[in-house]
């Protein structure tokens, strides 16, 4: 918890007022009963209607001062938990902005998103209830057996029985469903998983007609969260009955031992109220601990997992003295690289290459045979394991991060875009690029047919993750984001695999004018879009099993003559 108190900066006026507003209401519940009694006692009792007048003013005048303090700290707990859950979401969001590739795949996006919405709104509402009723229960406990032993000690033995049993129930019964609140997290990251996963895909899921595939995947998540859910409930229920049970046994125990006390004379019946109502609220804020308590072990299990969050570091981080290079150039010396340090073997072997500046390097090979994991080494997305990739002869990892990315466009396999507009998109890679600077990026990306037919142009709108245009608009927009930031190294990853032959030539031929002095790395799985790179790399199995020009390796290359074959014909290697 020490680690989560720094975001209620800002919020410790509310945070030290709702505790004191709440005391003020449980002092106030606490004057009531004997206030009653007093009336009852002494008005009633000897008919003295001012008394009672008096009296009963001065509960009405109580009971506003205790309402007040209740609202006064339901509103300010209330502002001091949102204020709270809203600097940790944006902790949480903005450390998630510091992970590398590899930290988003151990925790995973779906988890991910569970953090950042369920477990800090159970922190939230758990910090409100530490504000009310945490200060409620313990107050209302204690000044009720405090006010109840001062009316009668004799009768005040009642809660050495009944207190000792509520609390080995509670301690008993929670210590065995705590556990089952952490594994009931992870369900709900599996009932998110799902979820996610089928609402990405949706148009895949009605391709293949996998609706009810889909349903049956979601209802098996959804009832294994449901059975355990149900199964920790059953657990809790056990509580009630010996709640029940107890408070009912001190009740007829009171009138019982109170009548007696009442006919020899030792108690006014006032006071055996006044006594009834203080038990009521001890074994009722004994009630409010049992819910703190299943509310506090749920926190504790989302107080972990945003913690996990906060202290996990990224693998990859700037150098203490950055180094920036002179040119850049790109160099591959020995490089291994695996995704996981327990596989049992890399994904990429001994990789060794060097790129000048003006060179556009094409990359070909079988699906899995590592082409994007080689260049995702590049900008560091991931770092390597062993061998050294350098920018200009400086190792990439003694470049500053953002210096090194600034530096480097990168279109992914799946083109991605953000909900706005497409200047919005275009201007998410450019930065402050100016209109015409835009227009450029997108003539060369192809993109301005389409765009000069849209209704608003470049102001047009783009909904979520873009699925208002094709596959191959959002791949040529996603180019034109790219062109438009001005890259010294321009990196493809197969984004032009949904775009037509023809579109693909014009957008090669803009792509060497602009480009110049920088260098391009282009991976396809088509021939077409490498044939002219002044060096191709030929990838098989997460090794370099072939490097040269087109016309070098179509005369000492078996792979790459077998895929030139393939695509465009015998003929075309003879």
């Amino acid at each position: 918890m020490k680690k989560l108190i720094k975001y209620l900066k800002g919020s410790w006026v509310f945070v030290i007022c709702a505790p004191l507003l709440m005391i003020v209401e449980v002092c106030c519940d606490l004057l009531q009963p004997t206030l009653m009694s007093n009336i009852i006692d002494v008005g009633v009792a000897s008919g003295e209607m001012a008394q009672v007048w008096a009296t009963g003013l001065k509960m009405l005048s109580v009971a506003l001062i205790g309402v007040c303090g209740g609202a006064g700290c339901t509103i300010l707990s209330t502002k001091a938990s949102f204020n709270f859950g809203a600097k940790l979401r944006q902790s949480m969001f903005d450390r998630i902005q510091t992970f590398s590739f590899k930290e988003i795949d151990k925790l995973q996006p779906s988890s991910l998103i569970t953090r950042l919405t369920n477990d800090v709104t159970q922190l939230q509402g758990c910090l409100r209830m530490i504000l009310c009723m945490l200060v409620r229960a313990p107050f209302s406990c204690i000044g009720g057996i405090v006010m109840a032993v001062a009316i009668s000690p004799k009768l005040s033995l009642i809660f050495v029985v009944a207190i000792p049993v509520l609390v080995t129930a509670i301690l008993l019964i929670v210590s065995k469903t705590f556990p089952m609140f952490g594994e009931m997290q992870k369900k709900i990251d599996r009932v998110n998983t799902v979820m996610r996963e089928n609402l990405l895909g949706v148009r895949v899921v009605k391709a293949f007609v996998g609706q009810e595939r889909e349903k049956k995947r979601f209802d098996g998540a959804n009832s294994d969260l449901t059975n355990w859910t149900l199964s920790a409930i059953d657990r809790i229920n056990l509580l009630w009955p010996i709640i029940t049970f107890v408070m009912g046994a001190a009740t007829c125990a009171l009138i019982w031992f109170g009548g007696k006390l009442v006919q020899t004379g030792d108690l006014e019946i006032g006071k055996i109220m006044a006594f009834m109502t203080y038990l009521n609220q001890v074994l009722s804020s004994i009630m409010m601990v049992i819910m703190m308590s299943l509310s506090f072990s749920r926190a504790k299990v989302a107080m972990d997992r945003c913690n996990e969050v906060m202290d996990t570091q990224s693998t990859i981080l700037d150098p203490e003295k950055p180094i920036d290079p002179e040119k850049w150039s790109v160099e591959f010396d020995h490089v291994n690289f695996s995704y996981n340090k327990t596989d049992p073997e890399p994904v990429l072997k001994d990789i060794t290459f060097s790129v000048q500046p003006g060179q556009r390097v094409g990359i070909i090979g079988n699906t899995g045979s590592g082409k994007s994991s080689m260049v995702q080494l590049i900008p560091r997305l991931y770092d390597v394991d062993s061998g050294k990739v350098s920018i200009g002869g400086v190792d990439v990892k003694d470049m500053s991060l953002d210096t090194l990315r600034q530096h480097i466009g990168v279109v992914l396999q799946e083109a991605v875009l953000f909900s706005g507009d497409i200047e919005s998109n275009l201007r998410w890679g450019g930065g402050t690029c100016d209109e015409d600077s835009l227009q450029s990026a997108l003539n060369d990306a192809q993109a301005t047919e389409f765009v000069s037919q849209l209704p608003n142009l470049m102001h047009n709108i783009v909904e979520q993750r873009g699925r208002n245009y094709s596959g191959g608009q959002k791949q040529r927009l996603s180019i034109a984001r790219t062109f438009a930031k001005n890259p010294d190294i321009l990196i493809l990853d197969d984004s032009m695999s949904a775009v037509d032959t023809e579109t693909e030539a014009k957008m090669q031929t803009a792509l060497r004018e602009r480009i110049g002095s920088g260098i391009t790395f282009v991976i396809a799985s088509r021939v077409s879009a490498i044939a002219d790179s002044d060096m191709i790399l030929v990838m098989e199995d997460g090794r370099i099993v072939g490097q040269g020009t087109h016309s070098e390796l179509i005369k000492n290359n078996e792979i790459y003559r077998g895929i030139v074959a393939s695509q465009w014909g015998e003929e075309a290697i003879a």
